[in-house]
Order: C-alpha cells, then structure tokens, then sequence
C-alpha cells in the first residue's frame, strides 16, 4: 500500500484525555461562544445536538487508543478538509495516542480555516456549493495504522483547553436548489446548515499515515437542527409544556365557585 499525505491537527488548543469509550474516536460539538459540550440527545436511532443560528462551534475529537488514527471529517456531507464531497477514502486529521484537538472549521490552507457557524439552511457551505441534501449531519470515519509491531502508549496527564475567537455568519442568497427543496418539503425540512465563517488561525502540516484497512474501524455521525425543530420531532421536550402555563395562561377550569360580580 502507497504511503498517503494527509493532515494532522497541530492545535494550540488540542488536550490530553484518557481514554473511557469503546469506539476509538469520541465525536462532540462544543459551543465556542460558552466553552460548552452540545448534549447529544438519543431519538429513534439517531443521535442528536440543538445548534443555535449565528452561534459558532467546534468539533471536537477525542483518541481514547494507544495508537495514531486517522479521522476523515466530513460536515453536512462535505469534507472538512478538502471541500470535496465526503467520502471515506479522503484525507483526514491524524490524532496521536490520548490526544483531543478541536477542529474549529473549514481547511483553507495549511495555516486557516473557515470557521463553523450554525446558519439557515440556506446560508450553509454545503447549500452555497450546490450539495443541500446532506446537511444537518456531522460525521467522522476512523482508520487504524498499519503496523509491523503495534505498541500501546500510557495516557499523558490531562491538560487544559483554550478557546479561540468567535466566527462570523456570511450572508448569501438562497440558491434555486434550496427553494425547490423547501417547496416540495415544506414545514418538516432541515432548519440550519453549517456556515462558512470567518478566517482565523490554525496551523497544520502533512504528515504520513497508511491504513491498516480500507475499510474504517469506525463512522459515526451526529445529527443536528434548531431546539425548536427538535422540541417539534420530539428529540427535545417542548420548553411550554402545559403546567409550566398553568396559572399564567387561561385555563378552563380555574376551580373556586362563582363569585358576584365587581
């Protein structure tokens, strides 16, 4: 097997963490704004993150293995790192054993990316590159090293994360692809997309990766829309559940019997 050039993520931002999962890569958004971890919410086979619009995130992967990996990113269908449209076989981010960096956006270069910002569906990179149909998917395709005499490393101590600055939400119009798409699907299609932001700072460089197998290990995705969208699918209970109204709202039976008038 031919030796590939791929990325890997040199992050002044990226963590040690050890490891806790069975998979090998652990996938999470962060909100860049508050620091947080989105809650992944299960629903019928699907997992789930609320993402508000205008709000800028990260994604952030984790190697809970003692081995490099090489983890293809693919966002709304297309490839994080080289805007094709994702496929297994493409480059990718190699993490080193126990090591957690955070991708904070599309790869323009060896040193910047465009940063991730929840948008209208419209708005989105995908939507804006004629590919609308996959968005509201995050996902990731994890691929071991080929090895002659594989040795597992000890988890570093954990270290602290830095956040970066916030990104920017790009304005565009609305193509004819997505005006059709909304037309035939109306009220029940995908709410937001994942924008094109700002330029910022976030330096890389090639490295050699060979796969242990063409196939990966892992894949894994995570879907998201607004809390709203959500809370109407039933992922998110509905924040006006009816005895938070109670006592604020007209009610038909207030109790009491009838008073005189004032």
């Amino acid at each position: 097997m031919s030796r590939l050039l791929l990325l890997v993520a040199l992050l002044s931002a990226a963590a040690w963490l050890p490891a806790r999962a069975a998979s090998p890569v652990r996938l999470e958004i962060v909100d860049r704004d508050t620091g947080e971890w989105l809650s992944q919410h299960r629903h019928r086979g699907d997992t789930w993150v609320a993402g508000t619009p205008g709000r800028p995130y990260a994604v952030r992967i984790t190697n809970d293995s003692g081995q490099r990996v090489l983890v293809v990113l693919s966002v709304d269908g297309v490839n994080a790192v080289t805007g094709q449209t994702a496929d297994p076989g493409q480059a990718g981010y190699v993490l080193a054993p126990w090591q957690s960096a955070e991708i904070a956006g599309w790869r323009k270069s060896l040193d910047d990316v465009a940063g991730f910002v929840f948008t209208g569906l419209p708005d989105s990179y995908a939507a804006r590159t004629g590919r609308p149909r996959h968005v509201g998917v995050i996902g990731l395709a994890v691929f071991a090293e080929r090895r002659h005499a594989p040795v597992p490393a000890s988890p570093p101590p954990i270290a602290g994360n830095e956040r970066r600055a916030r990104a920017i939400v790009p304005q565009s119009a609305q193509s004819a692809e997505v005006q059709a798409a909304d037309s035939a699907h109306g009220a029940s299609r995908q709410r937001i997309g994942t924008g094109h932001g700002e330029r910022e700072w976030s330096p890389t460089r090639h490295t050699g990766f060979v796969r242990a197998s063409t196939r990966p290990m892992q894949v894994t995705q995570l879907r998201y829309d607004t809390p709203q969208r959500l809370a109407a699918m039933g992922v998110l209970p509905r924040p006006y559940a009816w005895r938070r109204h109670h006592g604020t709202s007209p009610q038909a039976f207030p109790g009491s019997f009838v008073a005189d008038p004032r």
